[in-house]
């Protein structure tokens, strides 16, 4: 009987790690699939798996076959239908002759193939290539996130940290210095001693070879009599405590929820802010998120009042932004946060009120931010919010940008396209 062990590394991960090249080599197919089921389900149901299909005649394996060469002799079933040269005709109905949707008597088929994604490796694929714009990471003040990292080599400290290599180094260097000169000295009577052996016998070259012998033999103990290893030789790995920088960030989601704003627009707004919590839920681990709602005056909420709150009134957006100002200037300073915002509205704003707009954002918003983004949830034409807005995207491009969505099959693109990776952040 005999027996096969497997010894490889990865044995008892191994269908991990097959399942992630599965996932690699069709991720063309899984992410059209992502695609489709994100405009298909709601947004409560995002963190679910997926089921995803792929078409047979998208699988392929590689396969080892005789090749064509070399000499061979085949013999073909001879016909009363053709003779060489005839052209074969389609067969009817423009089939292939086998394997297409229809129903058949004879032979086999091979269905499409289909698994399932876990809620993990779903959402993974969900926010690929998806990042908070201009991200850069703050050191903050009294922060206490820090990791323990190699701080060079010390002459004292605990045995369990000895550096073996670097004590026995230092001790060879303590050996050749200490015998230095008592190598040298050694080697100039061994030549000596040698040159006279060479000689003829004489009294004095057997009193000088006797002498020659005794010091050489001194000098030998000498050398031998130095500590191979001495305490003085020990060497310690030393780790010192490193504070880490933070990417730590906040994120205001500013909400229209005024009389203008249909049931049907605040629940595209709802889902759409709904995606972005989930977003930074799962990629940004120090990410702060404030919710502000705002009629004709705002007033800053938790997650429960800002998604299922039926609060309404007329329309301020000022309100929205001169708040969140305060909010900046009372707990984020921009020095020490990234700061991210997304304002979502029907458009709909008092005349005198988007040129307001426009300048708080110029003049105190935008200088702090990384980036501010707008979404503007209107089926018909654009409002005197957009139109002030525009001017904002055109002299501040990297920072400022605008959105439209009209139905709940734009909200997956429109925040895709939001917040893709940029080439210049690689």
């Amino acid at each position: 009987m005999s027996f096969i062990v497997d010894r490889r590394l990865n044995g008892k991960n191994k269908s991990t790690v097959n399942r992630q090249r599965f996932l690699e080599r069709y991720r063309e197919h899984i992410r059209d699939a992502v695609d489709t089921a994100v405009n298909q389900r709601s947004i409560r149901d995002m963190e679910r798996g997926e089921r995803i299909i792929i078409p047979r005649k998208d699988l392929s394996e590689p396969q080892f076959h005789h090749g064509h060469g070399g000499r061979r002799s085949v013999v073909h079933p001879g016909n009363r239908e053709f003779q060489q040269g005839d052209t074969i005709a389609r067969p009817p109905g423009g089939g292939g002759g086998g394997g297409g949707d229809q129903a058949s008597d004879q032979g086999e088929g091979l269905d499409d193939f289909a698994f399932e994604l876990d809620p993990g490796e779903f959402l993974n694929f969900l926010f690929e290539g998806l990042a908070l714009p201009n991200l850069v990471k703050r050191q903050l003040l009294g922060d206490t996130h820090s990791r323990i990292v190699h701080g060079g080599i010390v002459s004292q400290g605990n045995p369990s940290k000895i550096n073996i290599v670097r004590s026995m180094r230092q001790a060879s260097m303590r050996r050749r210095a200490l015998s230095a000169a008592a190598r040298r000295r050694l080697r100039d009577l061994q030549s000596e001693y040698d040159a006279l052996l060479e000689q003829e016998q004489t009294i004095a070259r057997q009193a000088r070879l006797g002498e020659l012998k005794e010091q050489i033999e001194r000098l030998e103990r000498r050398i031998k009599g130095i500590p191979y290893l001495d305490t003085v030789d020990l060497r310690y790995n030393h780790t010192v405590r490193q504070p880490i920088p933070m990417t730590r960030a906040v994120m205001f989601c500013i909400m229209d929820v005024s009389g203008s704003m249909s049931q049907e627009m605040k629940d595209l707004a709802k889902r759409f802010f709904l995606l972005l919590y989930l977003f930074l839920q799962r990629n940004y681990q120090y990410t702060e998120v404030v919710f502000v709602r705002h009629h004709t005056s705002a007033r800053e909420v938790d997650e429960e009042e800002f998604f299922y709150s039926r609060e309404t009134g007329g329309t301020i957006v000022s309100s929205a932004l001169r708040l969140t100002a305060d909010i900046i200037r009372e707990r984020y300073p921009e020095d020490r946060w990234n700061i991210y915002a997304a304002q979502a509205s029907d458009g709909d704003n008092w005349n005198d009120d988007s040129p307001a707009c426009t300048r708080i954002l110029q003049e105190e918003l935008l200088p702090k931010m990384q980036y501010f983004s707008y979404i503007e949830i209107m089926p018909r034409r654009h409002q005197a919010l957009w139109n002030s807005y525009m001017q904002l995207q055109q002299s501040m491009p990297g920072v400022f940008a605008l959105q439209q969505i009209e139905g709940p099959g734009d909200i997956y693109p429109v925040f895709r396209e939001l917040f893709r990776k940029r080439l210049e952040e690689h």
